[in-house]
């Protein structure tokens, strides 16, 4: 039986789509987003890449309070790549600064609205502090329910592939009788269920080795709305977009908009 607060907490984002014009049956379960432009955005206004950076929180503070307006239960964020590092040391020192300094303050608002926090990615080759506060973080809001908020830092498919690929090496499973369930059981997104929606903003048009595995069956939508500039609405607008698609995973749909499979 669900609980007072569950059902309320249901109505009211029954209530906020009905007033969007979304369908409140239709609202993806994960949306993942690759949070680009920031540096293009800082650029337009003669300003450092950095300056793009610490406007972009902005931008995912929005995203977390429209995601828990429409009552989505995972949120991830492409945050720094493996191939991040490879930026100049400056901005790669500021963006570190800028985790853990909004990690702090962000942290207890986040538990406020029931936001946990989850990261996925090699942890370990952050500096210390920076994975000291991502622990303590990952702590405090590990019984909250209201939205997985999950962090991809120094994350890349490739090498997350590469992991779980070391993983069932290791295990006594037989290769014949090896499963595509057996490989995501070793990936770092094994608790949590596959994107339904994909967005990347900035009008880049690929997924920069994010995800291979999950976004499958994902919806992929581009906007070229850079970082900073993306608000609650261009997060409504993306969810709108989803609910306009036949979503098929290689079926067919027929004239009552029913699933069947072909060949």
């Amino acid at each position: 039986m669900l609980g007072p607060a569950i059902l309320m907490g249901q109505s009211k984002h029954r209530e906020n789509c009905l007033s969007l014009g979304l369908d409140c049956d239709r609202i993806p379960r994960h949306i993942a987003i690759i949070m680009d432009g920031n540096g293009r955005w800082a650029k337009e206004r003669n300003e450092s890449r950095v300056f793009g950076h610490i406007h972009g929180v902005n931008a995912v503070r929005s995203s977390v309070e429209a995601a828990l307006e429409l009552g989505v239960r995972h949120l991830t964020l492409y945050a720094f790549s493996t191939e991040n590092w490879s930026r100049p040391a400056e901005e790669v020192n500021a963006l570190m600064d800028l985790l853990v300094t909004t990690l702090v303050k962000e942290v207890e608002s986040l538990g406020d609205k029931g936001v946990r926090l989850r990261t996925i990615g090699d942890l370990s080759a952050l500096p210390i502090d920076c994975q000291e506060q991502l622990r303590l973080a990952e702590d405090g809001t590990k019984n909250l329910q209201s939205l997985d908020l999950i962090l991809a830092l120094n994350y890349s498919s490739k090498w997350e592939l590469v992991e779980a690929i070391k993983q069932l090496m290791k295990s006594d499973i037989d290769p014949k009788d090896l499963t595509a369930d057996d490989v995501a059981r070793n990936l770092s997104t094994n608790q949590i269920p596959d994107p339904e929606l994909m967005i990347r903003t900035s009008g880049e048009h690929r997924i920069s080795n994010f995800m291979l595995w999950q976004l499958s069956y994902a919806e992929l939508y581009f906007t070229p709305t850079l970082w900073p500039d993306f608000s609650k609405e261009h997060f409504y607008e993306s969810v709108r977009d989803f609910q306009n698609r036949d979503r098929r995973f290689g079926g067919i749909m027929d004239a009552n908009r029913t699933m069947s499979k072909k060949g």
